[in-house]
C-alpha cells in the first residue's frame, strides 16, 4: 500500500461509472478529488448527498483539482479525446472497455502513454477473475500438453427484441455485439493463449438490430499455430446475464471454464498439486483472492487494486494496458474486415 493516497478523478457516472466511484471511494490507496458527468440529475444528486467536488466539464475539473490519475467511464466515442487530454497532462489513465473506435486513435494513445511512461489500464475485468487466472496458469505450465484447439464463447440477453434505437444500436458510439461483447472474449483469449494472427470466414449477424450486429462467429488462428472458434451472441435470452466460456483442448487433457468454475480433465496424473488424473473441478471460491471492498464481483475491485499498485510502483507495463487493449482492437478490426 502506498504511503500517500493517489489523487484520482472520475469522468462519466453511468452504470459502470457509479460502480467505479464506489470502489474508488472505499480504496485505502486512492483519494477521489473530483467527479464529472454531463447529467444534471446525477450531478445534483451527488452535490446534495456526497462530499465530492462535482463538475460537468472534465477539462475544468482536471485543471482545478489536479489529480494524478483519472478513470474514464464514458461512451466509447469520447474515450480518445478524454484519454489524450489526460495523457498530455501527465496523468495515469484507467479507461472502460472497449478501448477506442479505430486503430489510429488507439495507436496515438499508446504512443503518448509510452513517451511519458504513464500507467494505463483498460477495464477488461476477465483478467482479474480467479478462475481465468488459474486457466492461464495451467496453460503456461503446459498441463494440457500441446494445445491444438479452443472455443471462445460469450452469450447474453442484451438485445432480445426489436426496439427503439439507443447507443447500443449505433456503431459510431461503440454499439454492437462486436465492440460490447466480443471485445471481452478476444481480450481474454489473447491473455490466456496468445496473439491472434489471422481470422477466417467471420460472420457479423443481425438478429434483432438493423444497424449493428447481434452475433459474431469466426475461426481464429493464433501466432502459436493453434486455431479455434469464436462464438458470441448478445441476443440469447436463455442466459440471465453475460456468460463467457473458454474450452481448451490439448494432447494431455481438456479444460472448460467460465467465471464461476473450471472443469479440467487430465489423461494421466499431472505433476501439479491439487489435481489428479481424470476430471477435476475448481470453483471461483477456491481460486479468487479476497478484496477489501466487494461490488458486482471481486474482479472489479481487483482491477482497481492493480491500477493503484502500478501507479505506486511506476509500472507502466502491466497486464491490461492500452497497448494490450490495442491488440484486442486489432483483432476486432480483422473480424470486421474479413466478414463473409
Amino acid at each position: 500500500m502506498i504511503d500517500q493516497k493517489v489523487k484520482i478523478a472520475i469522468i462519466g457516472l453511468g452504470k459502470m461509472g457509479i460502480s467505479h466511484l464506489a470502489i474508488l471511494n472505499a480504496h485505502p490507496a486512492l483519494e477521489v478529488v473530483g467527479v464529472c458527468d454531463t447529467s444534471g440529475i446525477v450531478m445534483e444528486a451527488l452535490k446534495q448527498h456526497s462530499v465530492f467536488e462535482c463538475f460537468t466539464d472534465y477539462k475544468k475539473m482536471v485543471d482545478k483539482v489536479r489529480p494524478e490519475a483519472v478513470l474514464i467511464a464514458t461512451p466509447t466515442k469520447l474515450h480518445f479525446e478524454m484519454a489524450r487530454f489526460a495523457l498530455e497532462r501527465g496523468l495515469h489513465v484507467f479507461m472502460e472497455k472497449p478501448f477506442t473506435l479505430n486503430m489510429s486513435q488507439g495507436e496515438e494513445l499508446v504512443r503518448l502513454a509510452d513517451a511519458r511512461n504513464l500507467v494505463t489500464q483498460v477495464g477488461y475485468h476477465n483478467r482479474f477473475i480467479g478462475v481465468f487466472n488459474e486457466v492461464k496458469r495451467l496453460v503456461d505450465l503446459g498441463a494440457l500438453g500441446e494445445v491444438y484447439h479452443f472455443v471462445a464463447e460469450s452469450y447474453g440477453p442484451v438485445v432480445t427484441r426489436k426496439k427503439e434505437e439507443t447507443w447500443r444500436s449505433n456503431p459510431s458510439e461503440g454499439g454492437g455485439c462486436l465492440l460490447d461483447y466480443t471485445s471481452h472474449v478476444v481480450d481474454l483469449l489473447q491473455f490466456v493463449l496468445g496473439r491472434v494472427d489471422t481470422v477466417d470466414g467471420s460472420t457479423l449477424k443481425k438478429i434483432y438490430s438493423t444497424s449493428v450486429e447481434d452475433a459474431v462467429y469466426s475461426t481464429l488462428h493464433l501466432d502459436s499455430g493453434i486455431s479455434g472458434f469464436l462464438s458470441v451472441n448478445w441476443s440469447d435470452e436463455t442466459y440471465r446475464k453475460m456468460s463467457t466460456q473458454l474450452t481448451i483442448i490439448g494432447m494431455s487433457g481438456k479444460l472448460v471454464a467460465d467465471a464461476q468454475e473450471m472443469k479440467v480433465y487430465f489423461k494421466t496424473a499431472p505433476a501439479i498439486p491439487g489435481y489428479e488424473k481424470g476430471w477435476n473441478v475448481k470453483y471461483i471460491t477456491d481460486l479468487t483472492p479476497g478484496v477489501d471492498f466487494y461490488l458486482r464481483g471481486e474482479e472489479y475491485s481487483a482491477q482497481i487494486d492493480y491500477f493503484a499498485r502500478c501507479i505506486q510502483n511506476r509500472n507502466a507495463h502491466g497486464i491490461s494496458t492500452f497497448r494490450s487493449a490495442l491488440e484486442t482492437d486489432r483483432v476486432l478490426n480483422l473480424l470486421r474486415t474479413y466478414t463473409q
